[in-house]
């Protein structure tokens, strides 16, 4: 059954216009009056609705009943992904989303290849909470990701909120992922750019209390660590159990 998310409240017994871009993709789907769909808004749970009236430039739908159903990990997982280039940015987004990632802050370090102009962060900030969207509706998510705007690392470093557990992914890293501790409710997971974090963002790491945690032998690329540490995580302190 389709998924829709929707960012506007949502009740039961309501019938109204599918946003545009919403609407598109039910007539992609070629759904017809009287056909089911899902809505969900980020806020708790989901609605059963349907198509009420299919026209060329307008989709109604009726909300119906209000399920109470939560696929939320008990994990609270930050992912503090260092900026990579358009495509691997987005595929991050897609798989931190489908692995049940709570928040992304996106980070510029040194050795970040792709530079973000400050004239086109909010548009790059909307096409990321997009691709998350989309990636909550298909697979079953209740809850979007947030999606934090590029701030440079060593602020984010300075201000990090509180987590039971802060990782710093390293080739060198010190400890190895049968050492960690057995349980955690918060991670937060930093992830460098495509050549790695300098030996001074490693340092300013360390000292604002971030573990180095080597993955294994081989070297990853930026956008494949996001969903293997996040699948790792899941499957100890969260609902991959």
């Amino acid at each position: 059954m389709p998924r829709i998310y929707l960012d506007m409240p949502l009740a039961s017994g309501q019938q109204f216009n599918l946003p545009e871009q919403a609407a598109r993709h039910v007539q992609v789907l070629r759904l017809q009056p009287g056909e089911p769909l899902t809505l969900f808004n980020g806020q708790s749970g989901e609605f059963e609705a349907e198509v009420v009236e299919m026209g060329k430039r307008h989709v109604t739908v009726a909300v119906g009943q209000h399920q109470a159903d939560e696929r939320e990990s008990p994990l609270q997982l930050t992912l503090v992904q260092a900026l990579s280039a358009a495509e691997r940015m987005d595929y991050t987004v897609q798989k931190a989303t489908e692995l049940g990632v709570n928040c992304i802050q996106v980070v510029q370090s040194a050795y970040c290849s792709y530079k973000l102009a400050q004239d086109r962060v909010e548009k790059r900030l909307l096409h990321w909470q997009g691709v998350a969207e989309s990636a909550a509706e298909q697979c079953g998510r209740t809850r979007v990701p947030q999606i934090l705007p590029p701030v440079r690392l060593d602020s984010w470093l300075a201000q990090a909120p509180a987590a039971d557990l802060k990782l710093l992914l390293s080739p060198t890293g010190a400890r190895q992922w049968h050492e960690l501790p057995p349980q955690a409710g918060s991670v937060q997971v930093l992830i460098g750019p495509e050549g790695g974090f300098s030996g001074d963002e490693d340092n300013m790491a360390i000292a604002a209390g971030y573990t180095p945690l080597i993955l294994g032998p081989r070297l990853f690329r930026t956008e494949t660590v996001a969903p293997v540490i996040a699948a790792l995580l899941q499957a100890r302190y969260g609902d991959f159990q």
